[in-house]
């Protein structure tokens, strides 16, 4: 069992940062202590949520603590705390054996995780607190982020839009390379067209612990396979320093034929043939771009169910030239990059060609 970092000279043992993903691991549970909308934000992976005060509660809290005094916002917090404690035992964590071991944290490593630890303890529980709580994660996140990327080696996977970009990653990840499928962990597409229906983005310090979770499992000698992304992937984001790699990495330019691109984006964004009306808002968006004209074609198309005439104007005279001038301008690669052809795009397809790429280039 890993032993994790903590002050001996404390009352208690407080786990330290900076934490590894193999401390984490090393507990049963982590438990986020804080409010449910502090949790949706953001939180250590894998962490589960047991607030000691809902989102309504510390907000009483923190206003008793404002307007009248610190003694006036504990007295009123401690049953409230003691209440939500006790239903997490009887509801959460009461079939949790003798030699369970629990990580908690809260905003700063204070009094909600300290008293939730407190009384695990003294049930027998091995219950830890995080020194700094999440606030002290979240730099370290900041930090790592600016670390990692140098320690990692890229291959960027390009291609104009519709060549199967996101499909050769999951190929490449089901054959065994390192992944970084940086559109999953947004939940987005990257284009104007990219939010994925039901899937809200989650927030930028989400993102970020996501990425930092997935860099922090990787090899150091063996290559990072990545998408040829902007700086931005819909509304978040791309931490600097991992651009930067990127964009310095070896590229690979995948090549599939315009009917073939077409399919393949018909396949991907069928929730807008199911939904025109979306796809002719959105596509109203261009119009600074394209001009009125240019759009109400494109929507007249979309009308008489044109799809993939209207999808291969919208390659040839708006994705290819921005994708082709973005991707000459940012990534140094690209000029030289190995061309794999894109010719049977069933999932075994893409599979043997993830297999052949890492064959010869790991």
């Amino acid at each position: 069992m890993t032993e994790l970092p903590f002050h001996r000279d404390r009352p208690e043992a407080l786990v330290a940062t900076p934490l590894a993903l193999a401390d984490l691991r090393a507990f049963d549970d982590v438990i986020d202590a804080r409010s449910p909308a502090e949790f949706a934000e953001d939180h250590l992976p894998g962490a589960i949520n047991a607030p000691v005060l809902d989102d309504r509660e510390r907000e009483l809290v923190g206003t008793l603590y404002k307007q009248r005094s610190a003694f006036e916002a504990k007295r009123a917090g401690a049953p409230l705390v003691a209440r939500n404690i006790a239903r997490a035992i009887e509801e959460r964590f009461a079939d949790r054996p003798r030699g369970w071991r629990a990580l908690v944290y809260c905003w700063r490593g204070g009094a909600r995780s300290a008293s939730l630890a407190h009384v695990l303890r003294q049930v027998g529980w091995d219950a830890r607190r995080l020194d700094g709580g999440y606030k002290a994660f979240r730099r370290q996140v900041v930090a790592d982020l600016e670390a990692m990327p140098e320690r990692l080696r890229f291959h960027v996977v390009c291609g104009a839009t519709g060549s199967g970009k996101s499909r050769l990653l999951e190929a490449l990840g089901g054959a065994g390379a390192q992944v970084l499928d940086l559109e999953a962990l947004a939940a987005h597409r990257g284009s104007v067209l990219g939010e994925l229906p039901g899937a809200p983005q989650p927030t930028q310090k989400s993102f970020e612990t996501a990425i930092w979770t997935a860099l922090s499992a990787y090899e150091r000698g063996r290559a990072v396979w990545v998408e040829s992304e902007s700086r931005k992937v819909g509304d978040l984001r791309v931490p600097e320093r991992l651009i930067e790699r990127m964009r310095a990495a070896r590229c690979f330019r995948l090549e599939a034929a315009e009917p073939t691109r077409v399919a393949l984006l018909l396949e991907d964004y069928a929730h807008f043939v199911r939904r025109p009306q979306e796809l002719a808002e959105k596509l109203r968006c261009l119009t600074a771009l394209h001009g009125r004209e240019r759009i109400e074609a494109w929507i007249a198309r979309l009308e008489r169910g044109e799809w993939a005439a209207l999808v291969g104007d919208l390659l040839e005279s708006h994705y290819d030239p921005a994708y082709r001038r973005s991707l000459e301008r940012n990534y140094r690669g690209a000029a030289a990059a190995a061309p794999v052809a894109i010719a049977d795009t069933s999932a075994a397809g893409f599979l043997a060609v993830a297999r052949s790429l890492l064959a010869a280039h790991g």
